[in-house]
Parts: C-alpha cells; structure tokens; sequence
C-alpha cells in the first residue's frame, strides 16, 4: 500500500507514547482545572467515565479487530473500510481525517498558550496585545518543514522526549501544595454535583483529550506487528490515562480555589513544585507531540483513501496516493492537512475546535464498536482474533458514542449525519459497483435468522453464503437408543455452524407414520428441552435407508444454506449399521459432501481430558477439517477450559519440520492449541497406528481420525479402537483452509 514506510518498522512503545502523550495534553493543562471549577469533582469524574465509556470500548475493539487479520496503513479508516466496504469506510474515513486535521491546530493553539507569559509581558510592558496567530501559525509552518523534511522518524524519536517531560511536569504537580490546600473544605463524602445543566457543554470541551487513545493506531503501516503493538499500546493508554485524570482530579479539587480553577487556565502552575515554568513547558510539550502525532497519523488516513480511490477524481487520487521515492512519506497529503490545519489555526478558539473534533471522533468510535458487535453476533468461523472484547461492551460503546453526539450538541450533531450521508450517496453513485458490507452484516444476518428458524420451526427458506462453515444433517432412526450424534450437531451449531438432524421413521407416508412422526418429534423435542440447542429438529418417513439419505442431502439447511457435510453414526459395541452406512458412502461422496462417521461408546464424554485429533502423513488432506471442528466444537459450553491436543504421525527425520509447520498452522490460523499440545511422532512399522491411539487417547473426551474414500470399504478401516471411547472419523471432499 502506498501509505507503508519502507524503511521504518516501529514496535509497541511508540502506539503508547503517542496515545499517551496526546491523552495528557492540551485539555490537561489548559481545560481541565475549568472543568473541575465548573462542573466539580465528582461531576469531572462523571465527564471521566462517561468518556471512557465510548473510548474504552473503542480501544477494545480496535485491539479485537487488529488482532484477527493485518491492519495496514491508515489505521482506523483501514478497519473501517475493510470490514463495512469502501464506499461507507471512505465515508466515515474523510470524516477521520478532517478531525485528525483539524486536530494539527487544536494542538498548536494550545500550544500557543504556553507562550502566556510572553503576551503578558507585551501587554504590560509595551501595551502590545500580541494575537494568538502571531506564534501559532509561525509554529506550525516549522512544525511543517520538520515533518515533510524529515518524516515520521522525527516524531517518534521526539516522543520519549516528550514523555519524560510529561512524567517529571506530573512528579511536581502531585508533590506541589498551595495555601489553598491547607484550608480546603473539600470532601470526598459531599457528594454535590455542580453545574448539571453545563455537564455536556464541559464534556464537550474535555473529550478530545480522551480521544488519544487512537493517536497511535494510525501509525499502523509503519508498526512491525500491528496486531500486537496496537492492542498493547492502545489498551494500556486507555486504563493509565484514565487512572490518571482520577487522581489529577482529585489533586485539583483539593488545592485550588472554584475562582482560580474556571479563571485561571494555568492553574497547574500555581500548585506544582516550579510551577511557573514547569507547566508551560510540559503543556508546550505535550501539546507539540500531540500536534506531531496528528500530522504523522492524518496524511497517512488520506494517503489510504486515495490509494483505495475515495476520491471522484483519478488525478486527485493519484497526487495524494502518491509518497516520497526515499520513504514513501505521504508529502502530497501532509500538505493538505497542513492547509486545512492552517485555517482552523486562524480561527484560535480551542472550545469550538474542541466540540467539532469530538463530534468527528464519536463518529468514527461508534462505528469501530459497531464493526466489533456485529462481528460478535456474527459468529464467523475467520473471526479467531487473539484479543477478546465482549459483545455487550461494544454496543455499550456504540450506543454511548452517538447519545453523546446528540447530548453535547444536537444541531452540530444532524449536521454531522446530514453531510456524511450525503457524502455517502455522492461517493456511492461515483462507486456504484464498490459495495462490501456483504461479509460482515451477512454473518450477523445469519446468526439472526439462524436463532429464529429454531425458535419458528419451519419457516426456513433459501439463501446462499459462501464463506465455509459446517451445515451439517445427520439421518438416525436410534435417537431414542443412542443420542451421541444429536449431541455431535449440537456441539457443531452452537456457535458457529449450523446443523440439521432428521428423525427416520421407516415406512411408506400414509396418516399414520405422520402421526407417528409428529409424535416422535415432539418427543425428541421434549428431550433436546431448554438445553440451549440451535440444531433444527425434523422427521422423515423412508422406506429405506438409501432413500432417506437420498431426499435428505438435497434439501437446505438451516437458514436456508446449503448441506455441506453428513452425519453417520453407529454403534462401536454392536456395528450392524456400519455396513449399512458404507453402502451409501457413494452417494453422499456424488453429492461433494464433507462426511463424519461417529462411532459411539457407551463410556462417558469426560470433557475435560480434551480432544484428541490424530494426523498422518498418509491422510493429511483431512487435517484442516479435524483442526476446524475442533475449535468449533470447543465453543460449546460442555467443553469449557478444555484443551484440544494434536498428534501428527510423520515419516522418521521429519520431525522438526513436521512440528514447525503444524505450529506455523496454529499459530498463523489463532487456533486456542498450545505448542505443548502437539505432539510428533516419528512412524515405527513394528507399532501400527490404531495402537498408538489406543495408547495415547485412552482417557479422550472425543478422538478425531481421518480417513480416505479409498479405505471405506476396507474391513478395519473403523475397527480395532476398543480401548477408547467415542470417536470420529473424518473425510474432508475438499481441501479446507485455515485463515
């Protein structure tokens, strides 16, 4: 992608530093001691973890999504786009933009008021009344040449820097007392909340501080490990800065005047040890690293668009897309960004910059968290990411960010949607063939329309998806003597699959095997009870097995997708059946099917000694399959904190290698198995196979084995495993990959 350096690769420390350096920035320093005068201490601690509640979630997602697949450059926008299409991710992705830009000139105005000192001399002394601008715009003219001329290096470096300022400047805050202090009626137990009706206006005000919490994701295309950096860095400045605007607040409360808190921006200074100098140049600091942040971060989120074509225009897409030959430094989009930061500079008001940033910020945070609930809800099989959050904190999130938008200020907040609506439908004319939302709201709708067809029974019909999953159906006339395989299905459609069991009742159709079957069924349904079952349960009157198979594998599934695997079943201690289903193996393998034969034991399932998946170099066309179902299985709730362990038997001298690629499959694939669940074992010929896994799975809870379509009809291709319990034999049509 246009936007990746090619010769920097930065680590995790950078994703914190830049994350937490712009949290304790300008707001700190400047609007923070206002906000405890104004509202109180307890009203700022309402500011405080309302705010979290949007960006906490925020950070949670953003860690989920970045550690499931690569997140190149352009940060957040990349997420977005990625996973809700380019056409509504350019849509929310300008609106990024525009707040990262325009961040450039909150930070610099801010960072003119630490020259306070400077005006007021000139006022003073020669009753000069020096504007804003007059320090602003020079500072971001220089701030401009540094960047285009020596790149996102002198930002990151500038960070460690920055911090160390930030962590002495906060030392001398806490260790600094004031005559106030000492006399201070303040009251952890007074419980008084100030200034209600202001509560919004404030939070309005202070949010932007919180936003840092993503400062360091846009830095994704210049990270070595997005998908460990941006979860590390970003959730440990989302807690640490929160912890510390706590006891900042409390510090503020207890030491300075209600007067000197809303009059007095620089009121840090008046407690702080050396505080007349300590605080301006940690504010100058702080805010200097924030402004560097933003013009590293803002250019590469336009440098993203343009280079998925945002932008009607190719020649634009094209001049902004394109980066310097050396480093691939976003030139052409810093430019735009410094622009746009230059007139906003010229407006020099931090409050009315401060509400416009929040109101882009909350957009973007409410669809980050949205990407992560319906991801949730959505249950994909490819969704494996190494991060968790919780569904409920992520609409938590989503629903916070845009309740806020309309409390903080309605007006600006329709204006919000208005334009970014209309911005969507111009983008999507200029697009029309560019959707892409398909994937992840159809994963949703699935989920959705999965639970309803169980709960309505027979109101199924057609559609088609074609990311895999299993969409099994099994076809038992023993459900009442055995329900092993009822049980398999449930495993298999809890969470992730989809499963379709069918009851055989053997006649011909008249009205009384349909009555009968009406009664078996309600039966079986009484049977399966409130055990939270998502398996579609059915009857058919065959005459035969043969025909049973034959109508059952032609019609859909639940939710209407297509069958793509069968279900056999036997008994291991009386096999008559067995014959019975090696007869029909050929039309089931005519209809491309995956095909699990379960041979049940009558011992207990003990869960918690695992999954035992058996591999070998002669069947290794079946082992993506047994890896698959045995993460998918391991969702169900019957097989908690258990451990899935592979044993891959390989030719002697190919141990090592064997043990790197099955670890590289895990690893690569984020499947729940430990390096020391896998174990190689080298081929003996003087020790068979089935010996070893009578050995080694004696005790299993559940044994997977493959096996080939050319060893169906061999006598003991299902037999001579006595010693262990249940077990399922697999043969995979095609081959199955593991994302």
């Amino acid at each position: 992608m246009a936007g990746k350096s090619v010769s920097t690769k930065f680590g995790t420390a950078p994703v914190f530093f830049t994350a937490i350096s712009t949290i304790l920035g300008a707001i700190l320093f400047l609007r923070f001691g206002y906000a405890v005068g104004s509202v109180g201490f307890w009203g700022v601690i309402g500011i405080i973890l309302l705010g979290h509640l949007v960006t906490i979630p925020t950070a949670l997602a953003i860690s989920e999504i970045a550690s499931n697949k690569r997140v190149e450059g352009g940060g957040e926008y990349f997420i977005i786009s990625r996973s809700f299409g380019l056409n509504i991710g350019a849509t929310i992705g300008i609106a990024l933009f525009l707040s990262q830009a325009i961040s450039v000139a909150f930070y610099v105005i801010a960072f003119t008021e630490s020259f306070q000192f400077l005006f007021e001399y000139l006022k003073q002394i020669y009753d000069i009344d020096l504007p804003r601008q007059a320090i602003s715009i020079p500072s971001l003219i220089l701030l401009a040449i540094l960047i285009l001329s020596k790149g996102a290096n002198l930002g990151v470096k500038a960070l460690y820097f920055v911090v160390g300022i930030l962590f002495i400047t906060l030392v001398l805050f806490f260790a600094g007392t004031s005559e106030v202090a000492q006399n201070t009626e303040f009251s952890l137990f007074d419980l008084t909340f100030e200034n209600s009706a202001g509560f919004f206006v404030v939070f309005a005000i202070i949010f932007p501080a919180f936003t840092g919490i993503t400062a360091g994701v846009g830095l994704s295309g210049d990270l070595k490990n997005p998908s460990k950096s941006i979860p590390i860095g970003t959730i440990a400045a989302a807690f640490v800065g929160m912890i510390i605007y706590l006891f900042i607040a409390y510090k503020l409360a207890v030491s300075a005047s209600i007067d000197d808190l809303i009059n007095n921006q620089l009121v840090m200074g008046s407690i702080a040890i050396q505080g007349s100098w300590i605080i301006p140049l940690g504010l100058a600091a702080s805010t200097i690293s924030s402004a560097l942040g933003s013009v590293m971060v803002a250019p590469r989120t336009l440098q993203a668009l343009a280079s998925d074509r945002a932008f009607p225009n190719k020649k634009i897409n094209t001049w902004l897309a394109k980066g310097r030959e050396k480093d691939s430094e976003p030139i052409n989009s810093t430019l735009v960004t410094l622009l746009i930061a230059i007139i906003f500079v010229a407006l020099g008001n931090v409050n009315t910059v401060a509400e416009i940033i929040s109101m882009f910020f909350m957009v973007t945070y409410g669809a980050l968290c949205l990407i992560s609930f319906l991801n949730h809800f959505g249950s994909s099989p490819s969704y494996r990411p190494s991060y968790n959050s919780k569904w409920y904190i992520s609409l938590i999130g989503f629903i916070v960010s845009i309740w806020v938008m309309f409390m903080i200020n309605t007006g600006y907040a329709l204006m919000s949607f208005i334009m970014m609506t209309a911005l969507y439908i111009y983008i999507n004319y200029t697009h029309k063939y560019r959707k892409g939302f398909v994937g992840l709201f159809s994963n949703a709708i699935f989920q959705l329309n999965r639970n309803l067809q169980v709960f309505l029974q027979r109101k199924s019909r057609r559609k088609t998806y074609h990311e895999w999953r299993p969409s099994a159906i099994c076809i038992s006339k023993s459900t009442f003597e055995r329900d092993r395989a009822l049980i398999l299905l449930k495993w298999i459609s809890h969470k992730y699959g989809f499963g379709t069991y069918l009851h055989r009742i053997e006649g011909y159709y008249s009205k009384a095997t349909h009555k009968q079957a009406e009664i078996e069924l309600t039966k079986i349904n009484r049977m399966i009870g409130d055990t939270g079952s998502h398996v579609y349960l059915d009857t058919i009157i065959s005459p035969s097995y043969t025909s049973a198979i034959a109508q059952s594998i032609q019609i859909p599934g639940i939710a209407g997708m297509e069958n793509n695997m069968v279900i056999f079943e036997f008994d291991k201690e009386q096999p008559g059946n067995l014959d019975h289903i090696i007869d029909n193996y050929a039309l089931v393998n005519a209809g491309n099917f995956d095909v699990l034969i379960l041979a049940s034991s009558p011992r207990e399932i003990k869960y918690k000694n695992g999954i035992h998946i058996w591999i070998s170099s002669t069947d290794s066309s079946n082992a993506n399959l047994m890896i698959l179902l045995s993460f998918i299985i391991s969702g169900h709730p019957d097989w908690k904190k258990t451990d899935i362990k592979i044993f891959d038997i390989c030719k002697p001298g190919l141990e090592s290698e064997t043990r790197i690629n099955m670890e590289d499959l895990v690893k690569s694939g984020r499947l729940p198995i430990t390096s020391a669940n896998i174990e190689i074992i080298p081929q003996d010929p003087e020790v068979s196979s089935k010996d070893l896994v009578n050995l080694k799975s004696y005790d299993a809870g559940l044994t997977f084995i493959g096996f080939r379509e050319e060893a169906v009809k061999k006598e003991n291709t299902f037999s001579g495993y006595d010693k262990i319990g249940t077990i399922l034999f697999v043969n995979s049509h095609t081959d199955k990959v593991i994302e």
